[in-house]
């Protein structure tokens, strides 16, 4: 065949770069989208948007600052932009383990005002703070009378209803969000369908029905999703006949990685389709989970007056084919390919000067500390951290420790360790709780790792370092069932010193409401940390 044109060759690239990125796009609307879209230690998520903005938050436990909240565009990418609760007036922890602090958070927007309400369990209960911008500055706590976790609000006709769950019921009352004052006595709406722990309840009004969201069997394997409505905000409801509208505990979703499925919240995209954000957790290694409970997205078909449907009535899964939002759809392709850029070239910052301050300022939201910090014990540098020993990290007494959630189940962590001279002993940790966490730690002269966990399988390790060895190289690495422990004295080539099972520092193992957090840490005197690295190689199975 003669072409009787020819076709300049920019021209020709432009066009076969047009067909590749429309082919992508038609496969981006095909495939759908994986889960969890926010990986790691994110549990009990409650969102809300703001005209074509999307705002997430998750409960955050003993840690400080407290409740993380996320932003995206399109429901599936999300970037942590800051902390709720960032100042210990907000957020008292004296005592608090992974068991208590801040439960189940609510986020609602309504004329102008953001409004965040949850449960300091063990320190003070209900209360909701409010700020004109989601990244705060967040007001100080506004207390509330009526009790029980999870609370939620419902605003209607210049009213601010809330919701809890006391005496495993879901009771209503009316409040002033300004002064925190009831205005209205408790009137209970549910107590579900039989299943134990009725809580994370949220009212929904469309089509002419208050739908009352809830979730039950507790946060583990049986774990669900079940809603009621009512023609009255105050009842009675009407439980639906296909309860429970999600669960993975069931003949179909028993063989699938995520389990637990359940405390999820509604939001409807611009585009008038409905999403549900859940939490759930990813099994590795068997029945055991060590990242925590994540954050997933399901798709809702909700038709005029009839009962909401997740997912079609299946199970969720880590692969979901299903079409997204309209915003999606035109920039998803787009957005993963920078997505991936960006993961392979990310490692958390260096610690900047005022990371540490518990006023929040610009400090980086993805660091943690267990409980209220001594930030005496923590002295900044450009380049470098000093941590000075304040307990340890079993005795869970504001212990010196800095890290941030694991999310992903394939990482390398790295960093150097000076320890100061004399008794001292500082280093790495893969924290769950204060009973459950995996140390490679640093003395001044020895390098080793301790399990402090309750098991026959941990594989406690030590070697003795040379005479004046002033710094380590500590690495920490997992394919998402190992970690393996390393050590170097020049930062190139690694000694593996143990390794052990991922399931050590699990949920089913050691307890706890979290999820892994990585960090340094000093048990006994002082030691200087440089170069920290965290770098995800398969982050959330993407």
């Amino acid at each position: 065949m003669i072409f009787k044109y020819k076709i300049p060759l920019l021209t020709m690239r432009k066009t076969l770069l047009f067909l590749l990125l429309a082919l992508s796009a038609m496969t981006a609307r095909a495939d759908g989208y994986r889960n969890p879209v926010i990986p790691g230690y994110h549990p009990d998520p409650s969102i809300c948007r703001v005209g074509n903005d999307y705002y997430l938050v998750n409960s955050s436990f003993h840690y400080f600052p407290g409740v993380p909240l996320y932003h995206s565009k399109d429901l599936v990418h999300w970037r942590l932009v800051a902390n709720v609760l960032t100042r210990p007036s907000q957020l008292p922890l004296k005592g608090a383990s992974s068991w208590l602090g801040i439960y189940a958070p609510t986020i609602r927007y309504h004329e102008g005002t953001y409004y965040m309400i949850t449960t300091n369990v063990g320190n003070g209960g209900n209360f909701l703070v409010t700020a004109q911008r989601p990244e705060g500055p967040w007001s100080e706590p506004v207390w509330l009378q009526q009790q029980g976790i999870d609370p939620s609000l419902y605003f209607e006709d210049g009213k601010c209803y809330m919701v809890s769950n006391p005496d495993n019921t879901i009771m209503l009352c009316e409040i002033d969000p300004s002064t925190g004052r009831q205005l209205t006595e408790s009137r209970a709406l549910w107590r579900g369908t039989g299943g134990r722990y009725p809580e994370g309840p949220h009212i929904y009004k469309k089509d002419g029905w208050y739908y009352l969201l809830i979730s039950e069997g507790g946060t583990e394997l049986a774990h669900r999703l079940t809603i009621a409505r009512s023609r009255d905000i105050y009842g009675p409801y009407e439980a639906n006949p296909a309860n429970p509208i999600l669960t993975n505990c069931s003949m179909k979703g028993q063989s699938l990685q995520i389990q637990g499925t359940g405390h999820g919240d509604f939001v409807q995209a611009p585009d008038g389709s409905w999403w549900m954000v859940l939490l759930a957790y990813r099994n590795f290694g068997g029945s055991y989970h060590h990242l925590g409970r994540e954050t997933y997205l399901a798709p809702v078909e909700w038709k005029e007056g009839e009962w909401p449907v997740v997912n079609g009535g299946e199970p969720i899964d880590t692969l979901m084919r299903c079409r997204l939002p309209q915003a999606v759809e035109e920039t998803a392709q787009v957005k993963q390919q920078k997505r991936k850029r960006q993961l392979r070239k990310k490692t958390a910052p260096q610690p900047r000067a005022n990371f540490l301050n518990p006023q929040g300022g610009d400090a980086a939201p993805e660091w943690l500390f267990i409980q209220n910090p001594l930030t005496e014990n923590y002295a900044v540098g450009d380049t470098s951290l000093v941590m000075k020993a304040h307990g340890t990290l079993t005795a869970n007494d504001r212990p010196t420790f800095v890290g941030r959630r694991q999310e992903s189940a394939a990482m390398t962590l790295d960093v150097a360790v000076s320890p100061a001279p004399g008794k001292s002993k500082a280093g790495l940790t893969v924290y769950q709780i204060h009973g459950g966490h995996l140390d490679l730690f640093v003395t001044p002269d020895s390098v080793g790792v301790d399990a402090q966990v309750m098991s026959l399988y941990a594989r406690p390790a030590a070697r003795r370092l040379p005479a004046g060895a002033d710094r380590v190289f500590l690495r920490i690495a997992s394919d998402g069932l190992q970690y393996q422990f390393f050590y170097s004295l020049d930062g190139v080539s690694y000694t593996l010193l143990t390794t052990q099972q991922c399931a050590l520092v699990s949920t089913e193992t050691v307890g706890g409401f979290t999820g892994v957090v990585l960090g340094m840490y000093a048990d006994e005197g002082a030691a200087r940390f440089t170069r920290f690295s965290y770098k995800e190689h398969d982050k959330g199975n993407k």
